[in-house]
């Protein structure tokens, strides 16, 4: 993978940079938003490692943007931010995955590693649209469409949908979307419903369905 990482600790970055390098990737890395966003015009990338306290702004701008431009380049967050708050914050500005520091460097490589194996297209060519209420899902383009219009949503609330939206009313334990969503369980609750907290937003009133939580129980898509 050809990694960016946006970092401006020094020792950090260095640290992130020889380990993935050892690891037989190949990384730049960015100490502002500025910088990155001259390296993201001039090269093409496989994932960022994205700070949230950069020296000229909230790393969480620059995922906002790169969503709003439609570019799906996988994003692992990694900030000394680890509020349930904060963790909110970056999945809804578009971030895939979030880890909060002190951090393993090899637990970095691997949620990478997940992060672009989900972003590879699959194989769904020919696949027909999946639609309930005003809501659908593309599968060719990995896509959800509301009302004509597609929805600006990272991969994660993509794939809860995508699970979803075929079997309305049918209720799922929080560990099913988990291995859905990240091929394991979640050591936390947290990260499923930074997931649901950014499907709900986006589908609003207008969608006429939302995700109920049963509780106890887990979770399904119903009609309002």
């Amino acid at each position: 993978m050809h990694i960016l990482i946006v970092e401006d600790d020094r020792l950090i970055a260095e640290n992130l940079y020889d380990f993935l390098e050892s690891c037989g990737h190949r990384c730049d890395f960015a100490v502002s938003l500025h910088n990155a966003r001259a390296l993201l015009q001039s090269m093409v990338f496989d994932a960022m490692v994205l700070d949230r306290s950069l020296p000229d702004g909230d790393g969480a701008s620059l995922a906002r943007e790169l969503r709003g431009a439609g570019k799906i380049l996988p994003i692992l967050m990694l900030t000394a931010r680890d509020a349930l708050d904060d963790k909110l914050a970056g999945f809804d500005a578009g971030a895939d995955d979030y880890l909060a520091k002190p951090f393993a460097l090899k637990e970095v490589e691997v949620r990478l590693q997940a992060l672009h194996r989900r972003s590879a297209p699959g194989p769904s060519v020919g696949a027909v649209a999946i639609c309930h209420g005003a809501v659908c899902y593309e599968p060719r383009a990995q896509q959800i469409i509301m009302g004509g219009d597609v929805l600006t949503l990272p991969p994660k609330a993509v794939r809860l949908l995508a699970v979803m939206l075929p079997n309305p009313d049918r209720l799922f334990a929080r560990r099913e979307l988990e291995v859905a969503i990240w091929g394991h369980e979640q050591d936390s609750s947290d990260n499923l419903r930074s997931v649901l907290h950014t499907v709900r937003k986006a589908l609003g009133d207008a969608s006429g369905i939302e995700i109920r939580n049963v509780h106890g129980l887990g979770y399904k898509l119903v009609n309002f």
